[in-house]
């Protein structure tokens, strides 16, 4: 698999003063953009009118099931963003035990599947969670009730 680079990085405005604007606007993270010498540096910007620069973009090679993947993640998320690979990666590595002939691309599409399933499934828990929590509120504001007006 080939690292394209050229998708993470933004089209660039055709003259100074769209890109005085663009400059000017833009606030969000930065892509990342190749050096000469084939590696790739964070592209960091201090405001002009705060000494504070934005967050670092890394590059970082990730595997799943086997396949490395290029993932450009800020700095302060990197830790997150492995934790999440190693556990989709157990998942992937799961569903190629169970079916090894299905394709790289068909074991994503059941991760992403199941993992939905696991997320729509803990929504629905919370939400009947809520809902016992306001059943229970109430039922304990009657009981108080019932009380106080018994003494």
């Amino acid at each position: 698999m080939t690292d394209d680079h050229k998708k993470s990085v933004e089209k660039q405005p055709q003259n100074s003063t769209q890109i005085e604007n663009s400059q000017a606007k833009n606030t969000g993270p930065k892509p990342q953009q190749a050096a000469s010498n084939g590696s790739y540096t964070p592209i960091t910007a201090a405001k002009p009118d705060d000494k504070t620069t934005e967050p670092q973009i890394k590059k970082v090679d990730i595997a799943i099931a086997g396949i490395t993947y290029p993932i450009y993640c800020p700095v302060h998320e990197q830790e997150e963003l492995l934790s999440a690979v190693s556990y989709i990666n157990d998942k992937a590595l799961a569903l190629r035990k169970d079916a090894p002939s299905l394709s790289q691309e068909s074991i994503l599409v059941l991760c992403c599947l199941n993992l939905y399933e696991k997320i729509h499934t803990n929504q629905i828990s919370e939400e009947d969670r809520l809902q016992q929590d306001k059943q229970s509120g109430a039922l304990l504001s009657k009981i108080m009730k019932d009380a106080q007006s018994i003494l």
